[in-house]
């Protein structure tokens, strides 16, 4: 069968509705369907409940943007956790992956993108402003720069070093070993946590 051509115009629109997904081909689209076609009336249930309830209950922190389950993360709430030190990244795909190093035990603060004029990305598009809010309040010892060292990242770390210089506070940016033009979703575990343990002073960071 032609993958243009559907038996069916459920099928075709729901097939569709994959395919918008990143990272998904209209192939790939294809497949999903036909295996919901064979799961039970339950599952398919479960499946999109739960979907309806991630799209219309999760929240994102008050504190520092990642997703969470209440108003405050669990992360941000831990008694456990190093509340002077505050690790600032891209977005949540990057908490995620730094926790999995088991290397961190501090906050996050999530600027849910980086400056990108090409993209139209400006820094009051980014929670800039809220991470100096956070610094402002004096509870803050530490801020590490853990962007992804592209091009973007890079701008996005200057320009966050240049406002955070007024305040007496330490600022430090991931070790070598991260190579440039790489994101963080893609390094491997043990290069990202050394590079977390290794961490230097920003304005000591060799240029790249």
């Amino acid at each position: 069968m032609n993958i243009q051509s559907y038996p069916s115009k459920l099928l075709e629109n729901a097939v569709e509705e994959f395919s918008k997904l990143p990272g998904i081909g209209r192939r790939s689209a294809l497949r999903m369907v036909l295996h919901l076609l064979r799961m039970n009336s339950e599952e398919v249930k479960m499946f999109t409940k739960s979907i309806d309830d991630l799209k219309e209950n999760v929240k994102f922190c008050k504190v520092c943007n990642n997703i969470s389950d209440s108003d405050i993360c669990e992360i941000c709430s831990s008694k456990r956790r190093d509340t002077f030190t505050v690790c600032v990244v891209e977005n949540i795909k990057d908490v995620m992956v730094i926790e999995n190093t088991h290397q961190f035990n501090g906050l996050y603060h999530v600027l849910g993108g980086v400056i990108n004029p090409m993209e139209g990305i400006g820094p009051s598009d980014l929670s800039i402003d809220k991470l100096m809010e956070r610094v402002k309040s004096g509870q803050i010892n530490e801020i590490i720069m853990a962007l992804s060292p592209t091009t973007e990242g890079d701008t996005t770390n200057f320009y966050i070093y240049k406002k955070l210089k007024e305040f007496n506070i330490n600022v430090t940016t991931l070790a070598r070993g991260v190579a440039f033009g790489d994101e963080l979703e893609y390094t491997d575990e043990i290069t990202l946590g050394r590079a977390i343990v290794n961490r230097v002073k920003f304005d000591d960071a060799p240029s790249k």
